[in-house]
């Protein structure tokens, strides 16, 4: 389906299986990257990118997803298929972690609908947990992988033994050694030691005669020996007895417990292939999401319409260079069959038809791809490709003949499902020979209906391309200007190699330039010239059509502002006149009372019809001042409306010319409900005198109020209550959130900072006991479980002091001496409740 036989090397799709390796959780997802291989199935395809599609939602959406303890352990589990054998103590837990992994993921799952991961769902039907095996395994092991005391009630009764003998021996040793510091033989700051899992003390070689015992070991200097006392070497050999004892019983467990395992191997088995495959694909997705590929339209046929489409690879490189990739745009269907892409060297050729490759590549194996969501991707049954060197003196093959016996496979495989992707089409011989090959080729292939990309130099080639069915020319695009490719594809056109340009421009003699004008005639040299100055032409007046709509989405925009500026001055108009009539009215209904008031109280004064007429009269010239004032204000308003449609008359006589833009007036702002701090009504916020903390009031019965503080009611009387506006009360609740998460980063940083192990030796007593409380209240305040107090053993008043003070505290559950081996009684194990 696929050739040649190095195909992923020379797409460079092995690159694409090493990131996606780095992704994996596991080996258990690491060694299906290694099985990734080309589907032509249509249905095994949109399966395997939907999964990959769904779990990019899940790494992008989800945080609950529980992604802990990807631990392979198939080898464990082959391994206890045979009688007899058992699973270690570190193979248990890790048996452990995995299957509380597997259940999470399936409880994941279990809680979303089934619409959420339909493809991924699916992955869950044939997983089967049985609670009993975590029953098993929790009942033996603890969440830190170590033997539970109760395991078995042999192996409590030993370690009960083994405990006693321990602390005995703690204490004989301990006894002997202040002895030996009281005759001298010993220093006053030596301490108990181990060798070989034995008690031992450090002595001085001049007195190791006073200790009647076994000497383990000796300095490097000969200074000091190592003697277990012989009254306690009995109980050391029986602890040792007990700690073989210990281990037999241990295996026994883990062995009673692999044989009650054995009949679920083989669901276990299919439980973590499940887990392979949620590592996988997950990697997948991740590696999908850090190249920004997604999944696009997928058709049944072998069809390839994408829009933006990148090299993931050379994506990931420019991003660390500050760059960015140029997108590539292509159609290939049944009337585009062949792409025959031309242009200069160094112009993006290879990297356009590896970026078709690799692309279609990675869908067909269960990748997302990156390009735009609206692209559309086809199946093709076969992929060839002829790219690169692959000249061979073991097999007496040159460059050419490489290219041959590729082209030879390509005509008799290739079909019209086959995608085929040549570089540098006809290169490697004779050009003119060459090119006349090519060219057959060529035809023999599109007779065959087949689909690819192709790149090329010959212009023979473009010419064929230019004149048959089925087969389109396409150019890089250059900047002849500034002598630089733009890595731009542009199909329907050939494009130029630009050789005597790129000449000039490193400094080639102008002699050998026009040598080789006249060498290669000046058809060819015009017709080279010809496709430059149309790609020119072309981009000229592709620029002056894109300025003509950038113009014409401009005057739109205006066209739309000027219309909605009308309608708002209009409404203005209208809003300022009914306005200023109720003004109007208002000031002549009072102006018509003081009038008639006037006439009443002439009348009752009997004053002249005279001096009556004349105060009618000025009333109703100031009732026609007012009626003038109202009607300029209305001719003010006309004027501004009929200036502004003018203004839009004048810019669309004058089509794309700039106009000036008008200022729309503000909308008159509707003045909000204002806050009366004196009445105290239902459902108003109110604090209590001298309190900070805000209630609701929820009812008001005469002088008292019954008010919510949270979930608490209360009555008390409205005259102590001040009323608190809603601004207030978020202040407040921002104030008190702060607080609150200052308040618990303070505890986790004193949390991470919380000593472990308390050391108080070389202090005075009531140093001492002062420096526990402060550490015991801290401890109870952080809610810490355990801690160690080093005492030291000395005279053995500092271990009495804090001991008595511990069991006054009610919060310390019990305290203990460390075993033996990591300190004994100089130092007292607390734990908390």
């Amino acid at each position: 389906m696929i050739y040649p036989d190095n195909f992923e090397i020379k797409l460079r799709f092995d690159k694409v299986r090493e990131l996606v390796k780095k992704q994996c959780l596991s080996s258990l997802g690491r060694d299906l990257v290694d099985e990734i291989r080309f589907s032509n199935s249509h249905r095994t395809v949109n399966r395997l990118v939907n999964e990959t599609n769904e779990f990019k939602t899940i790494c992008q959406e989800e945080e609950s997803f529980p992604i802990g303890y990807f631990i392979d352990v198939r080898g464990s589990l082959e391994k206890v298929r045979i009688d007899g054998t058992y699973l270690e103590l570190e193979e248990l837990y890790n048996l452990k972690r995995s299957l509380e992994s597997i259940s999470a993921i399936l409880r994941f799952f279990e809680k979303k609908d089934e619409d959420d991961y339909p493809y991924l769902l699916k992955l869950t039907g044939n997983v089967k947990m049985y609670p009993y095996i975590f029953e098993r395994i929790n009942g033996i092991i603890t969440k830190n992988g170590r033997i539970k005391d109760n395991a078995s009630p042999e192996l409590q009764q030993i370690r009960s033994s083994l405990i006693q003998k321990q602390s005995n021996i703690s204490k004989r040793m301990q006894s002997m050694l202040k002895m030996a510091q009281r005759e001298g033989w010993v220093d006053r700051d030596v301490a108990l030691s181990i060798r070989d899992g034995r008690i031992v003390i450090p002595i001085p070689a001049g007195h190791k005669r006073k200790i009647k015992g076994i000497v383990h070991d000796e300095s490097a200097t000969g200074k000091t020996s190592y003697i277990e006392p012989a009254e306690i070497v009995e109980t050391n050999n029986e602890i040792r007895e007990l700690e073989y004892a210990e281990r037999r019983e241990i295996i026994k467990i883990l062995q009673e417990f692999t044989a009650q395992l054995r009949p679920y191997i083989d669901d276990l088995f299919r439980a973590y292939e499940f887990l392979a495959n949620i590592d996988f694909i997950r990697a997948k997705a991740m590696f999908c999401i850090q190249v920004n590929a997604l999944l696009p339209k997928m058709v049944n046929t072998p069809t390839l319409l994408w829009e933006k489409a990148t090299h993931p690879l050379l994506y990931l490189t420019l991003k660390n260079e500050g760059r960015k990739v140029i997108p590539l745009n292509l159609q290939i269907d049944d009337d585009k069959r062949i792409i025959l892409i031309s242009g200069p060297n160094a112009g993006g050729k290879s990297v356009c038809l590896q970026t078709v490759g690799l692309l279609q590549y990675m869908f067909q194996c269960g990748f997302l791809v990156p390009m735009e969501e609206e692209s559309k991707i086809g199946i093709y049954d076969k992929i060839f490709i002829d790219i690169g060197d692959e000249q061979s003196i073991e097999n007496d093959l040159s460059t050419y003949s490489s290219h041959l016996m590729n082209m030879k496979h390509f005509l008799r495989n290739s079909d019209k499902d086959t995608l085929v992707l040549i570089d540098e089409f006809g290169t490697g011989t004779e050009p003119a020979l060459g090119g006349a090959i090519a060219e057959s080729i060529l035809d023999k292939l599109n007779r065959k209906q087949v689909l690819g990309v192709i790149t090329t130099h010959y212009s023979g080639l473009k010419h064929f391309a230019s004149e048959a069915d089925g087969i389109e020319n396409g150019a890089m695009l250059y900047d002849s200007h500034q002598m630089r490719p733009l890595f731009q594809l542009e199909v329907g056109k050939p494009g130029s190699s630009f050789a005597f340009e790129i000449a000039r421009k490193i400094g080639l003699p102008e002699e050998i330039l026009k040598a080789a004008t006249d060498k290669i005639g000046e058809d060819h040299i015009n017709f080279d010239k010809h496709l430059r100055d149309i790609v020119r032409d072309k981009r000229y007046w592709e620029g002056k059509r894109d300025k003509i709509r950038r113009n014409d989405k401009k005057l739109n925009q205006l066209v739309e502002q000027y219309d909605k500026e009308l309608k708002d001055a209009s409404k203005l108009r209208k809003d300022i006149i009914e306005k200023a009539q109720e003004e109007a009215k208002q000031l002549l209904q009072n102006a018509n009372k003081t009038i008639e008031k006037t006439i009443r109280e002439i009348k009752e004064s009997k004053a002249e019809k005279e001096k009556t007429r004349k105060v009618r009269k000025e009333f109703e010239e100031t009732k026609v001042e007012l009626t003038q004032s109202e009607l300029e204000e209305e001719e003010r308003i006309n004027r501004k409306i009929q200036k502004l449609q003018n203004r839009e008359k004048k810019k669309n006589r004058g089509a794309k010319e700039e106009v000036n833009q008008v200022k729309a007036s503000k909308p008159v702002v509707k003045a909000k409900k204002q806050f009366n701090p004196g009445v105290i009504e239902k459902g108003d916020n109110v604090k209590l005198d001298s309190q900070t903390s805000v209630g609701e009031v929820i009812e008001i019965n005469n002088k008292n109020a019954v008010v919510a503080f949270g979930s608490i009611q209360t009555t008390v009387k409205i005259q102590r209550l001040t009323k608190v506006s809603k601004s207030q009360v978020k202040k407040q609740e921002k104030t008190y959130n702060q607080t609150s998460a200052l308040v618990q980063e303070r505890i986790s940083k004193r949390k991470l900072n919380f000593r472990q192990d308390l050391d108080v030796r070389g202090t005075r007593g009531d140093e001492a006991l002062q420096i526990v409380m402060n550490h015991v209240d801290e401890a109870i305040m952080l809610e810490v479980k355990e801690f160690r107090i080093l005492h030291g053993t000395g005279s053995g008043i500092l271990r009495q002091l804090i001991r008595e003070y511990l069991q006054t505290v009610g919060l310390v559950r019990h305290f203990r001496d460390e075993k033996i081996q990591m300190g004994g009684s100089g130092i007292t194990v607390v734990t908390m409740d």
